[in-house]
């Protein structure tokens, strides 16, 4: 811990002098203490906060959202839907242009979303888009097979980044592309830095489409795994924001300080559920009874208004609560260790002489410790009650982690998902067999096949009437719960710390994954 102070006083005097020099400038530099190792920026390919918050600063959107889940004009100055609901035009800003100072045209608004639809691990989301006609450089309209409900929320910050087609439309892998890690984007900051596991230097671009933005300079994303260590940072001035999530300690270190604000506000939209995923191709876990009996092991109020200390609500179902979808009326596990036994029994675990009825290899999403790792531990003690013996792994960072998940090489892992305002978005893609895809995480990396369930999903994406589609969701949510390919725990807690002196941090339903174009200093 005294050397990873030093090494961040030390790295807080180069920051404080960048800051100086950026200041000078009128905007200056924000800093920001983040623990997620992002493998690249282009979240045209890749889901998740790590990805998706620098990328909302470097790419555009069609479409941004307010507080009140009420679409605002961003890329696309307005929009129109046609055709019944079968099509979307959308009329791209006039000047607007990318980083390299090529100009955003029609073309890359169709090139982008159908990269996106064929490549982002939310298949769901764009998958009534049959394609997207360019009838002239400012207008693009979207052609679907049936109304989607979905199509507003997809085009905004964390799904749809407008990518130049100049630029990635050159043949070479997408996922692979190069410019990946130093990407052309149209957003409010451009990327002159990317050091994975170190940081991420993002520049002010003078040509930005909207006027008088951004506020800010320079944004350095600092790379500080260690939870204290980012508290520590803020503290002394040596970071200004900590976004996302502030843990239950840094909450109760910062909580002291009068040169820190932190908040609960804002994105409603994101839905995080805290889960206990099973591998479905690896025995036992393959058998319903299993993954029944260990969800019976574990106690979620212990969890919750323990370990959590009330910050957290009980997850009931696979959809979050506040979503106009979510029920709580579906099959439940209140901690039963006899029920659990019998399960397991049933199955064909019967205890060995020393009490073992299995062995299970548990992974953990990293930086993650009140919502994964202390779970992680604590069923680490829980289960061995019922007879299995847990064994805790450990990830040094997200690529591990994600790399082991997404290529079935786990028995089960703590992490969770977000629903992303609408189930087609962000729920669809843990169930849908269709979304089984080696290699890609937080698709369906369970392996989870129910031709039930895929039905029930397909028709709530086409579905325009509201209560029916309401129903179809009932209906689902109880199929997922009885079959527990993911066993839901808890709702995380959301927010962020910042310094006094910082204004304007997003507090949308997209909260950190929005652009933080009107992100600046209070003046003295």
């Amino acid at each position: 811990m005294f050397k990873t102070c030093k090494h961040l006083l030390a790295s807080g005097l180069l920051l404080a002098s960048s800051w100086a020099m950026a200041a000078a400038g009128g905007g200056g530099t924000l800093v920001v203490g983040y623990g997620t190792v992002p493998r690249h920026l282009n979240s045209a390919v890749q889901s998740g906060i790590a990805t998706g918050i620098p990328a909302a600063q470097v790419f555009a959107s069609p479409l941004r959202f307010d507080n009140g889940w009420s679409p605002e004009p961003y890329l696309a100055e307005s929009w129109v839907f046609q055709d019944d609901g079968r099509s979307l035009l959308l009329k791209i800003r006039s000047g607007a242009t990318f980083h390299d100072g090529k100009p955003i045209t029609s073309e890359d608004v169709a090139f982008s979303i159908m990269t996106i639809k064929a490549n982002h691990p939310f298949q769901s989301m764009f998958a009534p888009v049959e394609r997207v006609d360019t009838p002239s450089p400012q207008i693009a309209i979207i052609r679907l097979s049936a109304p989607h409900p979905a199509i507003l929320l997809a085009l905004s910050p964390p799904f749809c980044p407008i990518i130049p087609k100049h630029v990635f439309g050159d043949g070479q892998e997408i996922k692979t592309h190069p410019k990946n890690t130093m990407p052309v984007g149209s957003g409010p900051f451009k990327v002159v830095e990317f050091k994975p596991r170190e940081s991420i230097v993002l520049e002010r671009y003078e040509g930005f489409f909207m006027p008088d933005r951004p506020k800010l300079d320079r944004v350095i994303f600092r790379i500080i795994p260690d939870t204290s260590a980012q508290a520590l940072a803020l503290e002394r001035g040596e970071v200004d924001l900590l976004p996302g999530s502030v843990t239950l300690s840094q909450f109760a270190q910062l909580s002291k300080s009068k040169d820190v604000v932190i908040s609960r506000k804002g994105g409603e939209a994101i839905g995080p559920l805290g889960w206990l995923a099973f591998n479905l191709k690896r025995k036992p876990f393959d058998d319903v009874r299993v993954r029944q009996g260990i969800a019976y092991a574990i106690d979620k109020d212990f969890i919750v208004n323990r370990l959590q200390q009330g910050n957290t609500k009980i997850a009931t179902g696979p959809i979050a609560p506040g979503s106009p979808f979510y029920i709580d009326k579906v099959p439940a596990y209140k901690l039963d260790l006899k029920k659990s036994a019998a399960l397991l029994d049933a199955a064909g675990l019967k205890p060995d002489a020393s009490g073992k009825r299995l062995g299970l290899t548990l992974d953990f999403l990293p930086n993650t410790p009140d919502n994964s790792q202390t779970v992680a531990e604590y069923l680490r003690s829980q289960l061995k009650k019922v007879g299995i013996e847990v064994t805790v792994r450990t990830s040094p960072d997200f690529p591990t982690w994600a790399r082991r998940v997404s290529t079935g090489d786990f028995d089960a892992t703590m992490d969770g998902a977000f629903n992303y305002g609408d189930p087609v978005i962000g729920v669809h893609r843990t169930y849908l067999s269709s979304n089984i895809r080696p290699g890609v995480i937080w698709s369906n990396t369970q392996s989870y096949s129910n031709p039930v369930v895929d039905k029930l999903l397909a028709d709530a994406t086409l579905e325009r009437d509201f209560e029916k589609r309401k129903k179809l969701y009932a209906d689902f949510q109880r199929q997922v719960m009885t079959d527990l390919p993911v066993y839901p725990i808890h709702v995380w807690a959301q927010g962020y710390a910042a310094r006094k002196d910082l204004v304007n941090v997003p507090t949308s339903i997209w909260a950190p994954m929005a652009p933080w174009d009107l992100v600046e200093r209070r003046k003295p």
